[in-house]
């Protein structure tokens, strides 16, 4: 059996189990058509490609092989209860200050420092080694990069309407695709 499904990020909302308030990220899973399996002798590696979306085809790692043209029992994979992690892009934040970007606090706001408010401060030493070293936080591109969220669990799957809700929240904005690798199944 499969262990991965592909989901498309709708909203988030929360359910009360027992007086506690649990929060749930909202997916759809569209159904998964088979349409060709990658062996290790003709392909170098053992897969199965998927016709997800209208958009592309994806790809999952697999042992097994199931039939061409035959479509995923997504029912028999997201059990409610199972633990899974959950793969997916953030939002991107476009150019951003060391202040957002790295939690800096900045400079002091009085002593003539009027304008260095929002700024990194010093960035590097004196004569030795005379330049920046590598990996200083600085301001940049912020977002936009591949999340890992582990230890969720499904809470609910409908598969008439395909509507998945997982315990907690997941990268990335409405529409964002996700993918879901079953860790644990249901006890």
């Amino acid at each position: 059996m499969l262990n991965q499904v592909y989901a498309t990020k709708k909203s988030m909302t929360q359910a009360f189990v027992e007086g506690k308030r649990i929060p749930l990220t909202v997916l759809t899973v569209s159904p998964h058509v088979v349409i060709r399996n990658k062996t290790v002798d003709k392909d170098g590696y053992s897969a199965v490609l998927l016709s997800v979306t209208s958009k592309k085809d994806r790809e999952i790692l697999s042992l097994e092989t199931p039939e061409s043209k035959t479509e995923i029992n997504l029912s028999e994979i997201l059990v409610p209860g199972a633990t899974v992690s959950v793969m997916a892009n953030s939002k991107g934040k476009g150019t951003s200050g060391v202040m957002k970007r790295w939690g800096m606090h900045g400079g002091p706001r009085t002593h003539g420092q009027s304008d260095r408010e929002r700024a990194p401060g010093s960035i590097g030493r004196g004569t030795t080694p005379g330049r920046v070293l590598p990996g200083m936080h600085m301001a940049g591109r912020m977002g936009n990069t591949n999340t890992h969220v582990r230890n969720l669990k499904i809470h609910s799957f409908d598969p008439a309407t395909g509507i998945l809700q997982i315990t907690g929240c997941i990268s990335g904005g409405r529409g964002a695709l996700a993918l879901i690798t079953i860790t644990k199944q249901a006890e």
